[in-house]
């Protein structure tokens, strides 16, 4: 007898203690129950806080005279646009913030029973793509109750989150390429009952990945659709190879007996957001991939990047001896993921390439800005509970047209964590998120150095130690401890940098670090944003911070604060996680978890950042039932909004869906008569009526 899948997951230790961000079906197979289990983080550094009771005693003792104490207090807290001095600055920047042509009327929030795509009024939605659609020549239409991995490789990919669109030079706007990479599956809802085990497993190997499908549209106020067959399209499966780049690679330390030169790693995992270089790359990031191996879970590095000797959720063990870390020859598969993945769109030929200079963490994603020294810098976020916000250098400076160049910029430099000082009182930090007494949450702060110079700046670690146990180097140079940073990214407006804190539900309980100015809530179940300016340049090892927004729902009895602008006058708005910006550097924010925590749908959200207005937050859409809002494109010129559905229906069963997205019938929100639907994960674009 074959073996057959069970119809209901197995491992929901989440059930009934979602408090913050996801459902307990999201947890298990996204992040590997990541909130129910041990934090990661138990080293001892904490946030550094000067503790004297007075501000002016405080800044005595740096050395300030009064007039120090002024700018120091009210630096951080101008609102309006710097001069643009980095290159790699928008046009935009050198004009200031002006008025987008993207002009709508803010939708209510919606209920999270609602199975549907809310958009103002004025505008419509439709998918440019949905799981399962064939993407070359050969691929099979798309047969939910007769799926197979064979069918699915030539698909398009599952749970789609990281999405851009670049146009193909001389094209007029007509034809571009669409990345996203697709994060994870949930084959509950996916596979009918009765499948092989095996098979199902491999159909959602073949789920996993990246994908680059070019698009066409008959001109620039026109929606797009995806071109079947056409030449750049491709996928990126569990068995296509990466090339590892940098320090690490040909270390003993990610050497298998697979590949026991160290540089060529199969697959890609768990990718979270990513960025877009300036010369026209994609970055996507590895984050859960410790949900895909079964460890000796003993070592420290083990326990710091969350991986055990439990049975995973897929069980892909069962089928490729790299996914035990405990077979012989394969006890470093593990460290070769975790890294920040380069793809070219342009190229389907090219082989894409893991960075080790960047570090191995949980990457949410990498955003990338040109310095004005011309060193490129990326942004990272560690998405994990009480975990780091990092910085990287190039070694060499990026050269205008020159791509092969570069295409290498990312292979060496420096890298570096983030440690933030509060300037208030420790007394005005309660916990609660209530504003300190002197009306801002802001402070400085310092990069700290991991590797520099092509040498580690920890002691006892060697170069590859660091970049392959970031995490175990980061905790010995005391960064601050952060409430899961998620995307982070550059304003190529102001060069701001903006970093989305999604929540921490675990701060200030048990033994867990409480309050501190920069996360400034017990419990946080909302989330934050976090503003940095750099003090010189952007590969400045100092910068000063504030915090732009305290997320929530201002109805409810937790404080939020939206840089001092009315809170019963904007959006609710909870668990931030992707950010991107329009045109004339207004911030958009999409978010997960918003059911879990206030009680509405996932959705999008527009924040101004200049001006009587700084802090408003209105929201242009909702995605259905059980969704995540991820991806956002702002193309405000054309009045044209792109976002990814990733999840919907998630709670569901494949005999009972909890949605039917994309596959609406008509206006209503049932399928055809006497047809079988399961909610698809899609790329969408909202446009114009």
């Amino acid at each position: 007898m074959s073996e057959t899948t069970a119809r209901k997951f197995p491992l929901l230790p989440m059930l009934g203690h979602t408090k913050g961000k996801r459902s307990a079906v999201t947890c298990a197979l996204k992040c590997d129950n990541a909130c129910a289990g041990d934090v990661c983080n138990t080293s001892s550094n904490s946030y550094f806080r000067d503790i004297a009771s007075a501000t002016m005693s405080r800044r005595a003792a740096l050395g300030l005279g009064a007039a120090g104490a002024l700018a120091v207090v009210l630096g951080s807290a101008v609102t309006s646009a710097e001069p643009a001095s980095a290159a790699g600055l928008s046009k935009a920047a050198t004009v200031g913030f002006g008025k987008s042509k993207l002009q709508f009327t803010a939708i209510a929030p919606v209920d999270k029973a609602v199975d549907a795509f809310t958009v103002p009024e004025g505008f419509t939605w439709q998918p440019i793509i949905r799981w399962g659609d064939p993407l070359f020549n050969d691929s099979p239409d798309f047969d939910l109750g007769k799926q197979t991995a064979a069918a699915q490789a030539r698909q398009f990919g599952y749970n789609n989150d990281y999405t851009d669109i670049l146009e193909i030079p001389d094209s007029k706007g007509r034809r571009a390429v669409l990345f996203t990479n697709h994060e994870y599956t949930n084959e509950n809802i996916m596979v009918p009952a009765g499948y092989d085990a095996a098979e199902t497993r491999a159909i959602g190997r073949a789920a996993h990945g990246l994908a680059v499908v070019e698009l066409e549209r008959k001109n620039t106020t026109k929606p797009w659709a995806y071109i079947k067959g056409a030449p750049l399209n491709r996928r990126f499966l569990s068995d296509t190879t990466y090339e590892l780049t940098g320090p690490v690679a040909g270390s003993a330390l990610v050497k298998t007996v697979a590949d026991p030169a160290g540089k060529a790693i199969k697959g890609t995992f768990g990718n979270c957001s990513g960025g877009t270089t300036p010369w026209g790359t994609i970055l996507s990031g590895e984050e859960n991939f410790n949900g895909y191996f079964v460890s000796p879970g003993t070592s420290t590095s083990d326990k710091r990047y969350g991986l055990t000797s439990k049975p995973t959720a897929r069980q892909w063990e069962l089928d490729d001896k790299r996914f035990d870390t405990r077979n012989a020859g394969y006890e470093n598969e593990a460290n070769r993921f975790g890294w920040i993945v380069e793809v070219d769109p342009f190229d389907p030929t090219s082989t894409p390439r893991k960075h080790s200079a960047m570090g191995r963490f949980k990457h949410e994603g990498a955003n990338v800005i040109v310095a004005e020294s011309g060193h490129v810098v990326a942004y990272m976020g560690d998405d994990e509970r009480f975990d780091y916000l990092y910085k990287f250098v190039s070694r060499d400076t990026y050269r205008e047209g020159d791509r092969k160049h570069n295409m290498g910029l990312l292979s060496e430099g420096d890298l570096y964590v983030a440690k933030f000082t509060g300037n208030s009182p420790a007394a005005d930090i309660t916990g609660t998120g209530a504003v300190p007494a002197d009306g801002a949450f802001d402070g400085s702060g310092e990069w700290l150095p991991l590797v520099v110079g092509g040498k580690s700046a920890v002691y006892g670690m060697s170069v590859e130690e660091v970049l392959v146990y970031t995490r175990l180097a980061a905790d010995k140079v005391g960064p601050t401890k952060m409430d899961r940073c998620e995307d982070v990214q550059p304003s190529l407006h102001t060069g701001k940098v903006y970093v989305a804190c999604t929540n921490n539900t675990n701060r200030g309980t048990g033994t867990n670090e409480a309050a501190t100015e920069v996360n400034p809530r017990n419990q946080n179940r909302d989330g934050h944003i976090v503003e940095i300016t750099e003090t010189g340049d952007q590969a400045s090892t100092r910068f000063n911070w504030n915090l732009l927004l305290v997320c929530g729902d201002p109805a409810l009895p937790r404080a939020t604060y939206f840089s001092g602008f009315p809170a019963d006058k904007v959006s609710p708005i909870s668990c931030p996680d992707n950010l991107a910006f329009d045109s004339v550097g207004n911030l958009w924010i999409s978010t997960d978890g918003a059911p879990s925590t206030i009680g509405y749908n996932d959705g999008l959200f527009k924040v101004t950042l200049d001006g009587a207005e700084r802090g408003k937050v209105e929201q242009f859409l909702a995605v259905p039932r059980d969704a995540e809002t991820c991806g956002p494109i702002i193309h405000d010129e054309e009045r044209t909004v792109f976002v990814a559905v990733q999840h919907p229906g998630e709670e569901g069963t494949f005999d009972a869906p909890n949605s039917y997205f994309p596959d609406y019938v008509a206006a209503g929100t049932t399928p055809a008569a006497g047809k079988v639907r399961a909610p698809r994960p899609s790329v969408v674009q909202v446009f114009r009526s």
